[in-house]
């Protein structure tokens, strides 16, 4: 043990108040770089450190040169000494306590790693690599390895950043201020990946908060746990440029887009209920969604998230795949799989509240920091969740840099943005008196229409292959119209008018459809006002409204008719499509995220023909441009029969440019019709090339032998056909 200090050897050495010694060992320092490290004195370079529980400290360069003896100046570990080496550059401190020794390389001897450029465009709002900055990250820094950490937490006295590698001691690693832009920054020597580490906040009035997980960390424990974790930068030898370079060559909306949405706990699982990782989803899924025709799969959130039965949707971790389904790497393999088979993967990404779980961005630095303060702006009254404040520069770059992220670092194809009608209204599910008008005294929320502008305009202009899709439920002007021209920016949006009308009109029993044929026909009149996706999704087969098989009316038989006939309907529709998964094969049950899909009754005839029947409306939408070149613009589109309530049967064309045109069918009765007249466009041979009724998809196989002759009657053209019972049936002009 070192022999106590004399009078003399104290004033050399301990040049450090006592308080200020104190602040160190209670972890209260607001500085501790300008006490701890290497510092210059007069005459000579002093090393400081703490080290609780050490007896002896000896300090070495990193090439294993001994370059002095600290002095133990408190008996909790503070040390102090002069120094042989001639500048300033990092230590190493070997340690001593009875016959331990350990070595500790000196954070406080390293200088800061982010710059006054990094300052500069954090404070704009234009700092697009901020993925590549905060959070944590491997660093080889003036030839040490170890991790860089950054968290941005402005009000906060004192942040340190807690983990395996200190034994979760805040007083250790206490980071640096950066006072022009709020962040805290620390390069921790000799961290390795995959230490579980957490943010030690002290708040504005002194307050310790519960610790924090790192909002940018791209890595994080599995659930009950929620530390982040350090992790490398993500490698992956991508296989996918012609998939890509094809996205971004096109216009999205004359192609053909067939969405398979997919809860990835419950799509499959293993026999012990646990859950597939992405590397066995990869090795099913992929070659199942390849073998259906889908060209994407959009995934419910995957991001991290606490609550198996929140579906994803109240996340906690934005910018880390859920550890659920193993490493990062894995989600990035998937989609590499995907992509070499020409298919796209969505990510469902939810900007329009977060949870307000004690590790997550709630009250982060001890205020309001991501959130509004005020529960009328701040507080989700629907989701008991906080809403980000759209108006604060460093919240709305938190958000874009994750869209970003997404696309970059996994090559995402797409983001579809859920309840964006929720941002876009200050009085989204609110009463009056119980929110803030805007500026101009009106309902709309502008600074979540700035913050959608500029994520969207961003995303196309650095990913242009990329698409992003808005759920949005009301009649908001112009969502998926350019910026420039006054919209939001969205690529789509998804048609929830029609999916409301439809499912209401055929879950009628068919004797009643003829006083309810407008719910068909009224979409209509404003089908090409947007860019439409039809969303069949995961929110209605949840919370009591059944299956999509469940809703149909009738008896078993009807019901199989029936629902055949609502998908060819879409199919058949104007816009993109989205099929939740287990629809494809009429799941019977309402879909539970706590179990595999009942993948078992693709042995019964009826369940395995409505599988093989989205298979062909996949193929035969991806494989006839009429059916998918226009599906956004009106050309596409013409009415041939809209009016024949008592039959309830509608009859249309879609058309491309250059393209036979395909007539689509509907006899949505359970009345088989012979000899029903529907004019057509040209006379001549028209092929049928589907119809639900066939006997392969559980049909009673009527039908019109595989051809009609439509014929000119002085004038009028068309065609006497056989129209199957609770049937579409699709014609192709041969000619």
């Amino acid at each position: 043990m070192k022999k106590p200090l004399n009078s003399a050897e104290e004033k050399t050495f301990n040049s450090i108040p006592t308080a200020e010694i104190e602040a160190i060992k209670s972890g209260l320092h607001s500085n501790p770089f300008a006490v701890l490290g290497v510092h210059q004195t007069p005459g000579t370079l002093v090393a400081r450190c703490f080290i609780p529980g050490a007896e002896e400290v000896t300090v070495m360069t990193l090439d294993g040169n001994v370059a002095g003896e600290l002095t133990r100046v408190d008996d909790d570990g503070f040390f102090e000494g002069p120094i042989t080496i001639t500048k300033r550059q990092p230590v190493r401190y070997r340690a001593l306590r009875d016959d331990a020794e350990w070595a500790v390389t000196d954070p406080y001897s390293f200088g800061p790693v982010l710059g006054p450029m990094d300052d500069y465009l954090v404070r704009e709002g234009s700092h697009l690599r901020l993925f590549d900055k905060m959070g944590a990250h491997p660093l080889k820094l003036e030839g040490v390895e170890g991790f860089h950490f950054a968290v941005w937490a402005p009000n906060a006295r004192r942040v340190s950043v807690v983990g395996d590698f200190n034994n979760w001691d805040g007083r250790r690693h206490v980071m640096r201020f950066r006072k022009d832009t709020g962040i805290w920054e620390i390069f921790a020597p000799d961290v390795y990946a995959g230490c579980a580490y957490k943010f030690e906040i002290i708040g504005p009035h002194g307050e310790l908060l519960p610790l924090k997980a790192d909002p940018y960390a791209r890595r994080a424990e599995l659930r009950p746990k929620n530390a982040s974790v350090t992790t490398p930068e993500l490698v992956q030898q991508w296989e996918d440029d012609a998939h890509r370079k094809h996205w971004a060559s096109i216009d999205q909306r004359r192609q053909p887009i067939s969405v398979y949405e997919v809860h990835a706990a419950s799509w499959r699982k293993h026999q012990d209920g646990s859950m597939l990782t992405w590397d066995e989803m990869a090795a099913q899924l992929i070659p199942y969604c390849a073998d259906m025709g889908f060209t994407h799969i959009e995934f419910l959130p995957i991001t991290e998230h606490p609550y198996d039965p929140s579906w994803g949707y109240q996340t906690t971790g934005l910018y880390a795949p859920t550890a659920r389904f193993g490493e990062p790497e894995g989600f990035a393999r998937f989609v590499n799989g995907a992509h070499k088979v020409g298919i796209g993967v969505i990510l469902d990404w939810v900007p329009a509240h977060f949870p307000t779980d004690e590790h997550g961005l709630k009250w982060f630095d001890g205020t309001a920091l991501y959130e509004h303060a005020d529960p009328r702006q701040g507080f989700h009254p629907d989701w008991n969740t906080a809403i980000y404040n759209f108006g604060r520069v460093e919240v709305m770059s938190y958000l874009i840099n994750n869209a970003l992220y997404w696309a970059e670092k996994f090559h995402l194809d797409g983001l579809r943005v859920d309840a964006v009608a929720s941002m876009l209204y200050l009085d989204y599910s609110r009463k009056e008196g119980e929110w803030i008008p805007n500026e101009y005294g009106g309902r709309e929320n502008l600074e979540s229409v700035r913050f959608l502008q500029k994520m969207n305009t961003l995303i196309y202009g650095n990913h242009p292959g990329v698409m992003t899709i808005a759920e949005e439920s009301t009649s908001w002007p112009k969502v998926s119209q350019p910026v420039h021209e006054g919209g939001l920016g969205f690529g789509f949006k998804w048609n929830m008018g029609f999916m409301h009308d439809t499912l209401s009109y055929f879950a009628r029993e068919p004797v009643h459809r003829k006083f309810h044929h407008q719910e068909l026909t009224f979409g209509l009149l404003y089908a090409f006002t947007e860019n439409f996706v039809l969303p069949i999704s995961h929110d209605e087969v949840v919370h009591g409204k059944g299956s999509m098989i469940a809703k149909m009316p009738g008896d078993d038989w009807q019901k199989f008719a029936n629902l055949r006939a609502y998908y060819a309907f879409m199919w058949g529709y104007p816009g993109k499509k989205l099929l939740f998964m287990g629809q494809e094969f009429a799941q019977w049950s309402e879909w539970s995220e706590k179990v595999s899909l009942d993948w078992n009754l693709l042995q019964y005839h009826m369940h395995e023909g409505m599988r093989r029947l989205v298979r062909d409306l996949n193929f035969t939408y991806r494989s006839k441009a009429a059916l998918h070149a226009r599906d956004c613009e009106p050309e596409g589109f013409e009415w041939l029969m809209a009016d024949d309530h008592d039959n309830s049967v509608l009859a249309w064309l879609r058309r491309a440019p250059g393209e036979k045109p395909v007539a689509v069918i509907s006899n949505l009765t359970p009345v088989y019709r012979e000899n029903f007249y529907v004019p057509l466009p040209a006379a001549g041979r028209w092929r049928e090339i589907l119809n639900t009724d066939a006997e392969i998809y559980g049909g009673t196989g009527k039908g019109n032998g595989g051809r009609v002759q439509a014929v000119d009657a002085g004038g009028s053209i068309g065609a006497t056909l056989t129209l199957p019972p609770l049937a579409v049936i699709m014609l192709e002009l041969e000619n």
